[in-house]
């Protein structure tokens, strides 16, 4: 076995622990905090906290993952951060997490937990890239689509972005469909290229022979 691919197997082995401890972590913090009527508002203090907090302080989400800062420290800047600021649910595990040297796996429980809760109220995020804003008509036929696939309720999620020149780009879950204009002009270039090739291919062969 090579050491190119050993080493790919370790990563997707501990892909799959990671994948299964968050999951693991995010089904006793769902536990928790269903019983405490807090299911929705955990879901957006978790995505608060990697989407928001860490993004404009990566200093913060690096500290909580550093294995040479003690407990004691971190414990410290939850209390300051989140007492009283945070769900009873939330921050009871935050401090759990801690304990058990897990605060590096909260983006990953942070996912899990979100797929559960889609699960559990049978609604799916729904990803639109769009190079202009969405009409109230789109984002009405665009829902429909979904329920009507995927029996799910669409929680749209809307980006613009020009770069895609025109046309959607939508991902629900691993499912993407890219009907943008840009992937149009690829495919077109692509396969301009692919024949150009050949017909040079065809014109050697023929010279050739």
């Amino acid at each position: 076995m090579s050491d190119i691919t050993q080493l790919a197997r370790q990563a997707t082995v501990m892909d799959d622990e990671t994948r299964h401890v968050a999951r693991v972590y995010a089904q006793a913090l769902y536990g928790a905090a269903e019983r405490q009527g807090q299911a929705e508002e955990v879901l957006g203090e978790l995505e608060a906290l990697v989407n928001d907090v860490f993004a404009r302080e990566p200093a913060l989400e690096l500290f909580f993952a550093s294995a040479s800062i003690g407990r004691e420290r971190k414990k410290a800047v939850l209390s300051a951060t989140f007492e009283g600021r945070a769900s009873t649910a939330f921050s009871n595990f935050l401090g759990v997490l801690n304990q058990h040297d897990r605060l590096d796996m909260l983006r990953a429980i942070a996912r899990q937990y979100r797929t559960m809760h889609e699960q559990k109220n049978r609604r799916v995020v729904v990803h639109v890239r769009s190079a202009v804003p969405l009409t109230d008509d789109e984002r009405r036929r665009l829902c429909d689509d979904v329920r009507n696939v995927a029996h799910w309720e669409p929680l749209l999620q809307e980006t613009v972005d020009p770069d895609i020149l025109g046309g959607l780009i939508v991902r629900v879950r691993d499912w993407v469909y890219d009907a943008s204009v840009r992937n149009r002009l690829e495919q077109v270039k692509n396969q301009l290229i692919e024949r150009s090739s050949h017909g040079i291919q065809s014109g050697r062969d023929r010279f050739g022979n």
